[in-house]
């Protein structure tokens, strides 16, 4: 594995990326400036590109303007930027903007949507959802041309996080009502990653939230996203803001954060970001004791207040795997740097 340097600034904090990868080669990484994570004055969009798979990148360009003087993080400040590529060659990036102290009420949120049709050189938007909720998976597009939106809000009965999603058939002219994609009174259940296994066969994974190291969930719909079921319990412990998507060879990938539980606070549990690889036909598979994950490290933050594992990656058409996470380390302040794998050296043919 080789590591770069995507971003790092330090008179700024920066976390939070994402990444894709244009049809001319071009990486476009996005993540969100701001003073701390606990501290969001000054917060704003940022994002890099790369020409050369992400052994240098650009200086930074601005997608929105910067917040100033967020007292409490009452807001507004956007938050979490996610991007994506669609099948008609547009970049998408979709981010919550947080309008008042209390992030999980439904009304205190709302998802704008940005297009680029030049890779990255200009944008148009912000473009009002009517998707509410905070940390949104990326602008998903489906085989039919369906496009999935979701984001989670506080649950207003059972007081748990909850996931929901939106979906369109007219390319975000029009869109579904509020769908809910996973509940479970037993859970917090946010920051969903969707995977197409199959057409109209969707799976949904799931951190959870309660800070307590459990497992990863997952809920599956077969109508394209318009019904779910689950929760169910996949065998990846501790896994906060899974990223997913199928690599060349048919198998799921998940980036994440790993967080073990135990004592809470900067740095006591969350040191460590990790992958993880799932065959094909265990993707959709109910039972946790009948699914394999293989997992493997992809970094250590040694700083005593380590803040990391908000992750993004592509994959080349070589093969090659290029990751972008947020970590602290040996900076005085939370940076992005970039990963370069293979999936032949994630294991040992005997």
């Amino acid at each position: 594995m080789q590591k770069f340097i995507v971003s790092r600034d330090d008179s700024i904090y920066e976390a939070w990326p994402d990444v894709v990868l244009c049809n001319s080669g071009r990486m476009i990484c996005v993540f969100s400036e701001c003073d701390h994570h606990g501290n969001r004055n000054n917060a704003r969009i940022a994002y890099v590109t790369s020409d050369n798979r992400g052994r240098t990148w650009s200086a930074k360009r601005y997608l929105t303007e910067k917040a100033v003087r967020v007292p409490k993080n009452m807001g507004p400040y956007y938050n979490c930027a996610r991007i994506s590529k669609l099948s008609d060659g547009r970049i998408a990036v979709v981010c919550d903007l947080i309008k008042g102290a209390h992030e999980n009420a439904v009304e205190n949120t709302e998802n704008h949507l940005w297009f680029s049709s030049d890779e990255g050189r200009t944008w148009d938007g912000p473009i009002m959802t009517p998707v509410h909720g905070i940390v949104p998976e990326r602008l998903y597009e489906l085989k039919s041309g369906r496009w999935l939106l979701a984001a989670h809000h506080m649950h207003p009965e059972t007081g748990k996080l909850t996931e929901y999603v939106w979906y369109s058939d007219d390319k975000g002219t029009t869109w579904s009502e509020r769908i809910c994609l996973a509940m479970d009174a037993r859970y917090d259940l946010c920051e969903v990653g969707l995977v197409e296994v199959e057409p109209n066969v969707v799976v949904g994974f799931l951190r959870e939230n309660s800070g307590r190291g459990w497992d990863c969930f997952k809920a599956i719909s077969r109508d394209g996203g318009e019904t779910w079921e689950g929760v169910y319990n996949v065998p990846i412990p501790g896994c906060h803001r899974p990223t997913v998507g199928l690599l060349q060879d048919g198998r799921l990938l998940v980036t994440y954060r790993y967080l073990q539980g135990g004592l809470p606070g900067w740095g006591r549990t969350t040191q460590n970001v990790m992958g993880a690889l799932m065959a094909p036909d265990m993707i959709t598979e109910p039972e946790r004791n009948k699914q394999c994950v293989r997992i493997f490290p992809l970094d250590y933050d040694r700083n005593e207040k380590a803040d990391l594992g908000y992750t993004g990656w592509v994959q080349f058409p070589d093969g090659e795997i290029y990751v972008v996470n947020y970590i602290v380390d040996d900076a005085p302040k939370a940076h992005i740097r970039g990963y370069s794998l293979r999936v032949d050296e994630l294991y040992i043919e005997n």
